[in-house]
């Protein structure tokens, strides 16, 4: 029987030990590279689940807006909001876009616009910041500048906050828009 020389007999195990080494780092390789492609496809599911919400957060601004620009009646100050019309907000109040979700969705209006992809209807409200305004350059007192001069032009204004359908761990987009009624 012929002997391996001693020197070969060490060099035996070594292939081994290399070939477990680097089938160690490549299984590590693999399981960063996992890792990345799972991150990249979770922050892109959040985008489009944000844009989608922007969007219904926008489809209910401009709603919201339309309602404005009509001039409604709107409850009396002190008073609740009611179906998405509100009276003009008090200064050291807590903002109601930034209330509770429950007085958020007791005050609001759920826009008619239908949107497929989002997990809940957009909700709007319509607050009045002031009636009977004097519009800024378009007051025309014949240069009487007096508090009894009889300004000809007057606006409504309204403040219009939208919010997309709030639901758990998903995106959720507020919008605002003021706008001027003559």
């Amino acid at each position: 029987m012929s002997r391996l020389p001693s020197s070969r007999r060490r060099e035996a195990g070594m292939t081994l030990i290399v070939v477990l080494i680097l089938l160690v780092v490549l299984t590590l390789l693999a399981l960063t590279s996992l890792r990345g492609t799972l991150l990249e496809q979770y922050m892109s599911t959040s985008q489009v689940d944000r844009s989608l919400s922007f969007q219904a957060a926008e489809a209910a601004l401009r709603e919201g807006e339309t309602l404005a620009s009509t001039k409604p009646v709107v409850p009396t100050a002190g008073n609740p909001c009611s179906n998405g019309l509100c009276p003009a907000p008090v200064a050291s109040a807590t903002p109601r876009w930034l209330d509770s979700d429950s007085n958020w969705n007791s005050w609001s209006r759920e826009a008619t616009t239908t949107l497929a992809s989002v997990a809940a209807q957009p909700r709007f409200i319509v607050e009045e910041m002031a009636v009977d305004a004097v519009p800024g350059s378009n007051c025309t007192t014949s240069g009487d500048v007096s508090p009894d001069a009889a300004c000809t032009n007057w606006e409504s204004r309204y403040r219009i906050t939208a919010r997309s359908g709030v639901a758990t761990g998903r995106a959720e987009v507020i919008l605002q828009s003021n706008i001027a009624v003559p």
